[in-house]
């Protein structure tokens, strides 16, 4: 039979509170796209890699807010194409992730070119086509800063809203992943509010 450990707040610790809360807004209002990698550790990108396999996606990415709040920037991407993708711009009046960078509301579909949300653009740079896609916010810091998205590519020719796959048509998303998506975004805020607590104060419990 388990118990229930209550903990205390110490009230030496309860009392350097405000002290602790504007240091750690300090360091969020100076987290950028560009410097997101080195506040996280390395395992927050395990564990991405591990839910997109998981939900069958090609690759994924972290989209965070720009400082002016006006794009989402890439700022990690698990596919062969990182380099090319890392740092691309997504205005937020445009396209499904900036729809729910916005709204906070999680999406999932399947033949995801035919919405007319989409914004085809990354895929055109890279001669490919996103056929399923799932995007979740990402929250840290009390806040929703960004979202992550995986998705199933094909290769194409697209015609209108039409795509004529030119191999395997993927097996699209369900449910399931989309939960193993959303799980990995939970982890990923404790992991970042962990690394950023931890920076905050100079402590390390490892």
């Amino acid at each position: 039979m388990s118990t229930r450990l209550d903990l205390i707040p110490d009230e030496r610790l309860a009392a350097l509170k405000s002290a602790f809360q504007d240091r750690i807004r300090q360091i969020a209002a100076v987290i950028e796209p560009e410097n997101f990698g080195s506040v996280c550790p390395p395992v927050l990108f395990e564990l991405l890699q591990q839910a997109f396999q998981v939900a069958g996606a090609d690759e994924g990415s972290i989209w965070l807010l720009d400082p002016a709040k006006q794009n989402l920037v890439i700022a990690y991407n698990s596919g062969p194409n990182a380099a090319t993708i890392v740092g691309f711009r997504q205005p937020l009046n445009r396209g499904i992730v900036s729809t729910v960078m916005v709204s906070e509301q999680a999406f999932i579909e399947n033949e995801v070119y035919k919405n007319a949300r989409h914004d085809g653009k990354l895929n055109e740079s890279l001669a490919q086509t996103t056929f399923a896609m799932i995007v979740v916010p990402l929250y840290f810091l009390n806040e929703c800063r960004g979202v992550i998205s995986c998705v199933q590519l094909i290769k194409a020719r697209i015609q209108g809203r039409e795509a004529i796959p030119e191999g395997k048509v993927p097996r699209g998303f369900g449910p399931n992943d989309m939960t193993a998506v959303q799980s990995a975004a939970e982890g990923a805020r404790a992991l970042i509010d962990g690394s950023l607590f931890q920076a905050a104060t100079g402590w390390n419990l490892s």
